[in-house]
């Protein structure tokens, strides 16, 4: 995988307005969600993983490609963080027409990880 990009707002509009690739996007939430894959052992370590991911998951899912895992995610999100891209970064959405499934699942994991920088006080 890629080096990953810093979590900043810039590289949340970065996914949103699809700057970022899907391997990236999805390399991100795996590593706030505590994946980290060990080279030597071939393998992912899931020890940082929450249980509730570990068990349903013990390898990273793509969450771009998988329904199932998305909505997994979009219900970690705490509920007071659900609207952040709206009310902190002021992002009006997709146009009707211009969007699809694989967006809604971009705007998820960029949405997860907004939630995450507020949680860690990465964001006011």
């Amino acid at each position: 995988m890629t080096e990953l990009p810093s979590l900043t707002t810039e590289t949340i509009w970065a996914i949103l307005n699809e700057e970022i690739d899907d391997e990236t996007v999805n390399g991100l939430v795996w590593y706030y969600l505590g994946y980290r894959y060990d080279s030597d052992a071939k393998k992912w370590d899931i020890t940082e993983v929450a249980a509730e991911w570990q068990q349903e998951y013990p390898e990273p899912p793509n969450f771009i490609e998988s329904r199932p895992a998305t909505v997994k995610l979009t219900r970690s999100i705490p509920p007071a963080n659900k609207q952040l891209l709206k009310e902190h970064l002021g992002f009006k959405g997709y146009k009707v027409g211009e969007f699809g499934p694989r967006q809604t699942r971009r705007a998820t994991a960029a949405n997860w990880l907004l939630s995450y920088m507020k949680e860690a006080d990465l964001i006011d």
